[in-house]
């Protein structure tokens, strides 16, 4: 008896994984931020613009990048707040906004609070993260959001895009890639 050879198929499922694993769709590039000391990796070529916006009665300059891929929206926006607790205090502004923009529920949220020393100056920072659904247009959409103070500067960190379609390992990489410099 002859076993058929599994060569073909292998090779087969080989080539499917690689195409898989690197779809053209995810172009990962580092991104280094001229005007806010953050670096993130985006999934394709971001654009960047910068707008006046209010935060809760606090009117500040906000620059945002951002990248569009299958549908899904990745983007950071940075600000600088006139002190420290103005800072804190844009971080639940920004959440509340980006929430109620898509009339969506907030599934899981984790708050957080440290003081770390930087040099001799104490720095004083915060942190929120999200995860939310709502819908936008009729559809079913989910928001995965970081929002971080760091002394007066503050950041939003979000996916958000059709609640079935946002791949789970896309998101991660991009979330986990944000770093303050």
């Amino acid at each position: 008896m002859r076993l058929p050879s599994i060569t073909p198929l292998f090779t087969t499922l080989c080539a499917a994984a690689l195409v898989a694993a690197c779809s053209p769709q995810y172009n990962w590039r580092d991104y280094s931020s001229p005007d806010a000391p953050y670096r993130v990796m985006f999934p394709d070529k971001p654009a960047t613009h910068t707008r006046s916006i209010d935060l809760n009665g606090m009117t500040v300059n906000m620059t945002m990048t951002a990248a569009q891929v299958d549908g899904a929206m990745f983007a950071v926006g940075s600000g600088e707040a006139p002190d420290a607790e103005q800072a804190e205090a844009a971080l639940v502004a920004m959440k509340t906004a980006m929430v109620r923009n898509i009339g969506a529920t907030i599934t899981s949220e984790k708050t957080g609070k440290a003081s770390a020393a930087t040099g001799s100056s104490s720095a004083r920072s915060a942190a929120i993260d999200i995860d939310a659904l709502g819908t936008q247009n009729g559809m079913p959409m989910r928001l995965i959001g970081h929002f971080e103070s760091r002394n007066k500067r503050f950041y939003q960190v979000i996916v958000m895009g059709r609640q079935n379609k946002l791949s789970t390992d896309q998101v991660e990489m991009f979330m986990s890639s944000f770093k303050l410099i």
